[in-house]
């Protein structure tokens, strides 16, 4: 399995809406074609953390190859009044926004 975190902006308020979007969107076959296993959303400060478990080894990867999909072109429209770029300035596509990781441990 493979995950990616995506770390954004987003206002506390937004929360519920952002949360209803993607509960719509969840309930398509989006996720599966993506490889989705698991999504947690969270906020912490007016930041926005999107945590997402994958099937397999390239989690960014099949981002990138989803983004053409009208479906996932469609979230990402709904999301823009809620969901702003971290570093507007570098951002160019969902794997602008994914943070490294340079620690893991498991059982």
């Amino acid at each position: 399995m493979h995950s990616t975190l995506i770390v954004a902006r987003m206002a506390p308020e937004s929360a519920e809406h952002v949360a209803e979007l993607f509960e719509a969107f969840d309930r398509t076959d989006m996720p599966g074609l993506m490889g989705t296993r698991r999504r947690q959303l969270f906020a912490y400060r007016g930041l926005y953390f999107h945590l997402q478990d994958f099937q397999g080894d390239d989690g960014v990867g099949r981002i990138e190859n989803a983004k053409s999909d009208p479906r996932f072109v469609g979230i990402s429209q709904d999301l823009k009044p809620y969901i702003d770029a971290y570093d507007p300035a570098t951002w160019r596509s969902p794997a602008d926004a994914v943070a490294r990781r340079f620690y893991q441990w498991g059982a």
